[in-house]
């Protein structure tokens, strides 16, 4: 399973001693987080599915009352 959590990875078990941090590469600044807003609300499919019904319903009611009545 993929774990999603935000918390640092705790360190080994089998680590010795300190890491030498000279001898490895610099990493670069990582982004600053980002809000979910709307537009991730909008992305879940449940929430789609349920749009597109009211959707629907709001659609064929307009067109009974234009063209039925």
């Amino acid at each position: 399973m993929l774990d999603t959590s935000r918390e640092p990875v705790p360190a080994a078990p089998d680590a010795a001693g300190p890491v030498d941090l000279s001898a490895m590469p610099a990493l670069p600044a990582l982004p600053a987080e980002e809000a979910r807003g709307c537009l991730f609300a909008l992305s879940q499919p449940p929430l789609m599915i349920f749009l597109a019904v009211i959707g629907c319903l709001l659609l064929t009611a307009a067109v009974h009352d234009l063209f039925v009545l």
